[in-house]
């Protein structure tokens, strides 16, 4: 386990070139239509977009990465429209105007180099943000469904910064996309590896709706107190500043955590990572025995639904899994108890309990209960690091920034390890990270099982 203790200096100042940004645009016609969206794309817990950032040793060309996209966008047209309101002075309902406005697309220079960036890549810095051009928008639907940038370094590397909104496409789906961006720029005469499926009605509620089971992982909440409520849900978490803590467990460190719940158990390497997190997670807030917490995780669910969602579809499918506990049962048991309460929750999401979620994203007074839950999403396992666009796969991959959410992060050429990457207030990220690192230094099962 490496646990990075280094505080990030800030980045210098990015230069941008004369007559930047600029709108790249599909290099062919294309549908000029309105692209419905499902209720798991245009849910408000998604109004953001998902940023990355990748180092390389080497920049490409930016002529050539500007040819690439253009020519991809004529295939992932809906990333070149913009957002919109599906009812005026109603935001509950999104669409996309697919109308081929364009990606915006702008190009820095930064006199630091891709050693000095790779020192302190494990923990995002609020510098990071001037390495992705800041959109000048009075809202999130303002915003262009896709904002790149380039930055050239003074070594000869570059950093690839892209912010795909949440709304058009979840964690598969952005991989599908830059992956096909990766491959369309080094063999520009080659098909698609992939055919992207646009039509979201695959996910459409039924009708008229069918709420068969409960959702915990949902709320109802009175629309004149979902502002007052949702800062009391985060109180704690809003008041104090956030520090990110960084853990990278590599593949034996991963088999000893496991090893506590094994034999009797076989689970996988999300699921008792994830457990394990969550019990640390509960134990480093000092929370209330009697408090009911949740664990929300993202769960694919492609092949869970029937018929199965098609192959390219790169849209939002996926829903959170909901495992909840009370803190004393969740921290004064072994790490077995919660891989099981994890396991229970995937076991629930079958395409009937799929389809009641959808239906139950028809109440627009429902929201994501991020009440006393920790969310993590798993952005391992799903290609991100694998991203080459002709001078070798990124030195670094990862988000721009860092939140109360959890991300477990693939690392580039380490197959096998998982790192942790999550912002708490100062205080709880040291406990956190003990409690997170403790089971290492003992292999019997039931010594860190204390609740301090």
């Amino acid at each position: 386990m490496t646990a990075d203790n280094q505080a990030c200096p800030d980045l210098p100042d990015c230069h941008y070139y004369q007559n930047q940004p600029i709108l790249v645009c599909p290099d062919s016609p294309t549908p000029n239509h309105t692209l419905y969206l499902s209720n798991l794309d245009d849910q408000k817990f998604l109004r953001f977009s998902i940023k990355y950032i990748y180092l390389y040793h080497k920049a490409v060309p930016v002529d050539t990465l500007k040819a690439s996209l253009s020519k991809l966008l004529s295939h992932y047209y809906p990333l070149a429209g913009r957002l919109r309101l599906a009812c005026q002075h109603d935001d509950h309902k999104l669409e996309v105007d697919c109308n081929g406005e364009g990606a915006v697309f702008a190009e820095a220079f930064m006199y630091y180099t891709a050693k000095e960036f790779l020192q302190f890549a494990s923990k995002p810095n609020r510098s990071w943000r001037k390495l992705l051009y800041r959109v000048d928008a009075q809202s999130f639907i303002d915003v262009p469904p896709l904002v790149i940038q380039v930055t050239d370094l003074r070594c000869g590397g570059m950093i690839l910064c892209t912010a795909v909104n949440h709304c058009l496409s979840d964690g598969i789906g952005t991989s599908q996309f830059l992956n096909a961006w990766a491959h369309i720029t080094t063999k520009p005469n080659s098909d698609l590896p992939i055919t992207p499926l646009h039509c979201r009605y695959v996910l459409k509620p039924r009708s008229p709706s069918r709420v068969t089971f409960t959702h915990p992982g949902f709320t109802q909440i009175a629309p004149q107190h979902q502002h007052e409520t949702l800062i009391n849900d985060n109180q704690f978490l809003q008041s104090h500043p956030l520090v990110p803590v960084s853990l990278t467990f590599n593949s034996s460190q991963m088999l000893t955590l496991k090893q506590q719940i094994s034999p009797s158990l076989k689970c996988t390497t999300f699921e008792a990572l994830a457990s394990h997190t969550w019990r640390a997670w509960a134990r480093s807030l000092n929370l209330s025995y009697s408090l009911n917490v949740k664990l929300l995780f993202s769960v694919n669910v492609r092949k869970n639904l029937e018929p199965r969602v098609p192959e390219g579809y790169y849209g939002n499918a996926f829903v959170l899994g909901c495992a909840e506990e009370m803190v004393k049962d969740l921290v004064n048991n072994n790490l077995y108890h919660g891989v099981k309460l994890v396991q229970k929750a995937k076991l629930c999401i079958t395409d009937s309990y799929i389809r009641s979620m959808i239906d139950l994203m028809e109440d627009k007074t429902i929201k994501v209960d991020l009440t006393a839950s920790l969310i993590i999403s798993q952005w391992s396992k799903i290609g991100l690091e694998d991203l080459d666009f002709g001078e070798g796969k990124p030195l670094h991959m990862g988000p721009l920034t860092s939140d109360v959410y959890c991300l477990f992060l693939p690392l580039v050429g380490e197959l096998d390890s998982v790192r942790v990457l999550i912002s708490l207030p100062e205080t709880v990220a040291e406990r956190f990270q003990f409690y997170m690192t403790e089971f290492l230094d003992s292999k019997e099962n039931g010594v860190t099982n204390s609740y301090t």
